[in-house]
């Protein structure tokens, strides 16, 4: 790439801190496979602290107060030579060590952890830029003095003191840097050092005043709730909304350059690394529209994605949000970190997923503003308390129930629309029982859970007094994601024409069959040769639109505690395609026993049979502005066919017509699987090699076998 970035105003020195990003980045590797790069220890020291404060209190949501209070001021930092931002925690002192035993024993007894799903959200930014710590503290302070109510009084109480702790976990990344500008004689460094320190020691207590407060600040919100609240997965979200004010403040008075920027999003990028552990999701997005239904973008739209560029590492990704006005420089930029073998980049369908939101009740106002909060599942910015992937379904082990239930039945079904009558009702009763489930959560975490601090940054809980366990979020529905849908897709169409218009199968032999796990192979070869989803081939595909109707209607039959919200559907996969494909028995489409299943809403491995638009023409015949629970196509090429020329171009034009067919997200892989079968025999020279999953990216090296496997079977499209 030249110096010019794309054909925007936007100019980048690309040797300007690029050894300082090397050499932070290869650290962070360092870190990761030494296993010191993660923050996540369980802290059981801290919590009894916490708890034996309390121990005269009565109201658990006070007492999760101090706890929180306790996590985040006993935290530690240390910092590098080349690091911009502080923010990476210390490892473990020897006397937290010396004390972890009994600590664990204590808590055993004293504190109970609350199941249920925490984080997977990006929070409300917008009060703690505008008033800082002192000035939230004061407000919350005042809150509580005017408050009748003794159970709201509890949680101002509980989020002040969670506050206090926040406070002193950023006096104390203070202290880091002071201790390493005591210790520097390098003039320029002392600088940078000067400069960390104002940051951490203002912030602490006042506004963000500028871009490397606003962007120091946003982390340690994040780390704060991810750490003091136990919650897992904040992510840093939409970059080019938070801090776009401050920067172009600070660009117009010459403050800040537009490198010194790209290069604190590289610092950002890095301590995202440095936290969160292996086989999870980060995301940043760029892009989308405003309220008013304009284009969104600006300089940190583009230097979210630039920033992938040096870093290469697993965590975050970023996702360009698609429309029709979307500045095509912006495009470009995404389609060409692709083709340089770069994972991290998704394409989310801004149109279809506004349209979901807003179908759930998010007026327009706020429905521009979502975020995919991990993979590529969809929550609202700053207003969240909705749970993700609760549960996961695996809907081909349902449908081999369900087979089974007729092979011992005396008197099975007669016809192919009342066996589809029967897996549906079985289904329905899966799900009944999955929100039955959730519902049974969502009251232990309200119970034993409370979440001040996260509280504090999620709308209106403030306003209404109720912690984000309790629903103090304006948007609390629950998402579900249905794995394997192309899987069975496929089956259907193989029960459909074996069992009911052949008759050259019934229940029983089809049974029997699967038990053996294909042992006669003719049969193999011949379900093999059946259509498939994936090729434009109305049967599979319409039975796939038909099983998504479903879901959807019955979804929406549910209702989810606390306010009587939603039960929102999904088709996105993380890792259970593989997990649940281990599980699960050969299936009447031609799976093995034990392989993964399909890995989002596209075909099956290896069954797309006439290239990637007929992949893309399949699954786009269906509506996916139902699945706000989040859906991926994944896409692979070997990285010589995105090398070639004019490959850049046919790319684009790909995903543009998969985006205004109504898609939801694609990804892309650009690597070949004779690659993947090298650093499969020799991880340790292919320890870099990053590789896109089921909406989330992660080191070939380190995924399992049969996830190896799983990637390595996925069709390689040419252009």
């Amino acid at each position: 790439m030249s110096d010019q970035l794309m054909e925007t105003d936007l100019i980048i020195d690309e040797e300007l801190n690029a050894s300082r990003i090397q050499a932070l980045r290869e650290r962070c590797q360092l870190h990761r496979r030494q296993g010191r790069n993660s923050g996540w220890h369980g802290g059981f020291v801290a919590i009894a602290r916490g708890l034996r404060a309390s121990s005269s209190e009565s109201s658990w949501q006070v007492r999760k107060g101090y706890v929180c209070r306790e996590r985040l001021r006993s935290l530690e930092f240390v910092l590098d030579d080349d690091e911009l931002l502080v923010g990476r925690l210390a490892p473990m002192s020897e006397a937290e060590k010396s004390e972890m035993e009994s600590a664990k024993a204590y808590c055993a007894e004293h504190y109970r952890r609350a199941g249920g799903q925490t984080g997977h959200c990006e929070l409300y930014r917008d009060e703690l830029f505008q008033l800082g710590v002192d000035g939230l503290l004061s407000k919350l302070a005042g809150l509580e003095s005017s408050e009748a109510d003794d159970e709201k009084r509890d949680f101002y109480r509980s989020a002040q003191l969670a506050l206090h702790g926040f406070q002193e976990m950023i006096e104390h990344a203070g202290d880091c840097v002071q201790r390493s500008l005591e210790e520097c004689s390098d003039a320029s460094r002392r600088v940078e050092l000067e400069s960390m320190l104002s940051s951490c020691r203002w912030i602490a207590r006042h506004p963000a005043r500028d871009f490397r407060d606003g962007i120091q600040l946003l982390w340690f919100m994040d780390l704060g709730v991810m750490y003091g609240d136990e919650s897992g997965l904040v992510v840093s979200g939409r970059l080019d909304r938070t801090l776009i004010s401050y920067y172009e403040r600070d660009i117009s008075s010459g403050r800040l350059t537009a490198d010194d920027a790209l290069a604190l999003i590289e610092c950002l990028y890095i301590l995202i690394d440095e936290f969160v552990p292996d086989g999870l999701a980060m995301s940043v997005m760029a892009g989308g529209r405003d309220a008013s239904g304009a284009d969104w973008c600006n300089d940190l739209s583009y230097l979210s994605f630039e920033a992938l560029r040096r870093t290469r590492l697993v965590y975050p990704t970023v996702g360009l949000c698609w429309h029709e006005d979307v500045e095509s420089d912006l495009m470009d930029l995404a389609v060409e970190l692709v083709c340089e073998g770069i994972p991290n980049v998704g394409f989310f369908g801004d149109d279809t997923i506004q349209r979901g939101l807003q179908a759930l009740g998010v007026p327009s106002e706020e429905s521009c503003n979502y975020i995919n909060s991990t993979c590529v599942e969809i929550t609202p910015v700053g207003r969240s308390g909705v749970w993700v992937a609760s549960p996961y379904f695996n809907v081909c082990q349902h449908l081999l129930d369900e087979i089974w239930s007729q092979s011992e039945s005396d008197s099975p079904v007669g016809s192919f629309s009342e066996f589809i009558d029967c897996y549906k009702e079985r289904l329905s009763g899966r799900i009944r029982a999955a929100v039955g489930e959730q519902n049974r959560l969502r009251e232990e975490r309200r119970q034993w859970g409370r979440r001040p601090l996260q509280s504090v940054f999620t709308l209106p809980c403030v306003e209404r007094g109720r912690d984000v366990d309790d629903g103090g979020a304006k948007y609390n529905w629950v998402e579900c994601s249905f794995v394997g849908m192309a899987n069975l897709a496929d089956c259907l169409e193989a029960i459909r024409q074996l069992i009911f218009e052949e008759k050259s199968l019934d229940f029983r032999s089809m049974r029997s069959l699967l038990e053996s796990d294909f042992a006669d192979s003719s049969w193999l070869a011949r379900i093999n040769r059946l259509p498939k989803y994936g090729n434009c081939e109305a049967d599979p595909d319409g039975l796939l639109a038909e099983f998504i109707g479903f879901v959807e209607s019955e979804c929406a039959k549910q209702v989810v505690e606390p306010d009587g919200t939603r039960f929102v559907p999904g088709a996105f996969c993380w890792i259970m395609h593989e997990r649940f494909g281990r599980e699960t028995g050969a299936t009447p489409d031609g799976r093995r026993r034990g392989t993964p299943f399909a890995d989002g809403c596209g075909p099956a491995q290896g069954r797309e049979r006439f290239g990637p638009t007929s992949a893309i023409l399949s699954t786009t015949s269906w509506r996916h502005d139902a699945l706000v629970g989040g859906a991926a196509f994944n896409m692979k090429f070997t990285p010589a066919v995105l090398r070639s020329e004019g490959a850049a171009s046919k790319l684009r034009d790909l995903i543009i017509v998969y985006l205004r067919r109504g898609g939801f997200e694609t990804q892309i892989n650009c690597v070949d699987a004779e690659t993947m079968k090298r650093a499969r025999e020799d991880p340790d020279s292919y320890r870099d090699l990053i590789v896109r999953i089921g909406g989330y990216t992660d080191y070939f090296v380190r995924i399992s076998r049969e996830m190896q496997d799983e990637l390595i079977l996925r069709t390689e499209y040419g252009l």
